[in-house]
């Protein structure tokens, strides 16, 4: 037995740290290009996935992304059911009631778009009782209900599950309008979709990286990660990679 305990330790000094440590789970929205999402091949890929990877072999931790549904993934981290979310999550006062976030790492804007061609300006999508579609769970989802309840607007709201979704029906005309994040949108056109901004919603938008509160440690990692990856070059070939800059 004591041979045996003995051989046991052995084998596990031998071991490189990332086997000793656990793995962290990362949930990442499957359809939020060109920071997160599934693709062709079905992996997991995207510029919030390249980061998160560079972050965690620097910061000695393992980290798996994995895809689930935007309604749920922060009630996930409450849980501790998986440790973050690194895919394009806006920083919000309610989400940071429940979770950690991390330093700001990217800045956007929130937009209302529409089908190429289309006549409508803000005050027709504010006032006009359009369809507007949205991504349920997002940022830009608890904008839009709050500008029905306090009475500055007068659309509908339908939800979708993800951005894609939405887009295919504003294409063919089952709404007439979509809040959305310019990213995506942006990722959309440069695929071809013809679709074209109307107004902005919000300016300077913050994406952060929502940790489990439990994990105070996980999150000066992240910061730190983010602060040395910001100083390394890899932070601009990334931004090109996947067509955020040129």
């Amino acid at each position: 037995m004591k041979r045996f305990a003995i051989f046991l330790l052995l084998a596990l000094l031998t071991l490189p740290a990332s086997a000793l440590a656990e793995t962290l789970i990362n949930g990442i929205d499957k359809d939020y290009p060109p920071f997160a999402y599934i693709d062709e091949k079905g992996n997991v890929a995207g510029f919030d996935v390249d980061s998160m990877n560079w972050i965690a072999q620097k910061m000695g931790f393992t980290v798996e992304h994995k895809p689930f549904e935007w309604k749920t993934i922060v009630q996930m981290v409450v849980e501790n059911k998986i440790q973050m979310v690194c895919s394009g999550m806006s920083i919000t006062e309610e989400r940071a009631k429940q979770v950690f976030f991390s330093d700001p790492y990217w800045t956007l804007r929130k937009i209302f778009i529409a089908k190429t061609g289309s006549d409508l300006n803000k005050e027709k999508i504010l006032n006009g009782k359009i369809r507007l579609g949205v991504q349920q769970g997002t940022s830009e989802d608890q904008i839009v209900q709050g500008m029905l309840k306090e009475g500055k607007a007068d659309f509908t709201i339908v939800q979708y599950a993800t951005p894609s979704d939405a887009i295919a029906d504003l294409l063919n005309g089952r709404i007439a309008a979509m809040a959305i994040d310019n990213p995506p949108f942006e990722h959309a056109v440069r695929a071809g979709r013809p679709l074209q901004e109307i107004a902005t919603i919000r300016e300077d938008d913050h994406f952060g990286v929502a940790i489990n509160k439990n994990n105070p440690d996980l999150l000066k990692k992240v910061n730190e990660g983010y602060r040395l990856l910001k100083a390394d070059p890899y932070w601009i070939e990334l931004q090109k990679k996947h067509k955020l800059i040129d």
